[in-house]
């Protein structure tokens, strides 16, 4: 029997954003955008194209990018900053460190080509620390949409509804679509596409359909789990993390991103102070990627539906 869903491709998460962007730039004129010389790419063009005086292209200047901004936001607007995820992250850490998180400026930033699935690009242009790294700055947010309907309500909310600094990640390739319509994303909830009694597989980005297809092949094997959409790493749903492992006793995390510092290591801290609970880990192990095409990269470093149900059965058989 074919375990397959049914996959409907939406727009890739980046091109999502820059379209919400140009929208939500039509109702607010204190909007300003920078770019670090990549705006066909993170898709900030199209509010460029829209709003050319409130647009600004910095070149390849992530700091000064990013310390422009915090003084556009003491000075009362709103500043969005784009460039590659890893770019922004490793260049300007310095700056969203101590102009955005020390003074929390109302700074939103929103990094483009996150993870392995960036392809051909290489390691140079692969972001595997950035929730590692944003997660650490105090009092920042941090999220991850899985598809084109997650991303434009998280980048409307961060711009509409989050007061301080946001760090949200986009991606290059076309994203499938695990989420209706009218889905709601209450802020830092995680939201809940599948219920099950045996293990709960938490994932956040393109990981959330690759949950959702091991959901289907577990089904199968007499094995039921519940998948989350972690959107928002931080805040983390605590509460939803907690009774999910009481419930199953079996988590496994599926991230596109180090081992280390992510997804995985914050759900770890959460069940072993409220509700120990053995996991699993699906994520980039103790490595940098190389060059290739994305579904080869993702096969290859773990990062797949089979990755995920292999994590399951391992994770269902400790709790026995």
């Amino acid at each position: 029997m074919s375990t397959a869903l049914e996959k409907k491709m939406g727009a890739a998460t980046r091109d999502a954003y820059g379209r919400t962007l140009a929208e939500l730039g039509e109702r607010n004129p204190k909007i300003v955008v920078i770019d670090g010389d990549l705006s066909k790419s993170t898709k900030t063009a199209f509010f460029g194209e829209k709003f050319p005086d409130r647009f600004f292209n910095f070149g390849i200047g992530e700091a000064n990018m990013l310390g422009a901004a915090s003084g556009l936001a003491a000075n009362g607007l709103l500043p969005v900053c784009s460039s590659f995820a890893c770019f922004i992250t490793c260049k300007g850490y310095d700056q969203m460190r101590m102009a955005a998180a020390y003074s929390q400026m109302n700074v939103k930033i929103i990094a483009s080509h996150g993870g392995i699935s960036v392809g051909e690009d290489g390691v140079s242009q692969q972001s595997i620390e950035d929730f590692a790294l944003t997660t650490s700055l105090p009092k920042f947010v941090v999220m991850n949409p899985a598809d084109e309907i997650s991303a434009r309500a998280l980048v409307t909310q961060a711009l509409e509804e989050v007061q301080g600094p946001v760090y949200l990640r986009t991606g290059r390739p076309a994203a499938p679509i695990v989420h209706t319509p009218n889905q709601t994303f209450p802020f830092g909830k995680g939201v809940k596409l599948r219920d099950g009694k045996d293990a709960a597989i938490i994932a956040t980005g393109l990981l959330v359909w690759e949950a959702l297809e091991a959901h289907e092949e577990l089904k199968q094997k007499g094995i039921f789990t519940s998948v989350i959409d972690v959107h928002t790493l931080k805040p983390m749903d605590q509460e939803l993390i907690v009774s999910e492992a009481k419930a199953t006793g079996a988590i496994v995390t599926a991230e596109e991103h180090s081992i280390y510092g992510g997804l995985g290591s914050i759900v770890s801290r959460i069940l072993a102070e409220h509700a120990p609970t053995p996991q699993e880990y699906v994520a980039i192990q103790d490595t940098y990627a190389e060059s290739g095409l994305p579904h080869e990269l993702m096969k290859k470093y773990g990062l797949t539906s089979a990755d995920i149900v292999k994590a399951v059965e391992k994770a269902t058989k400790r709790k026995k």
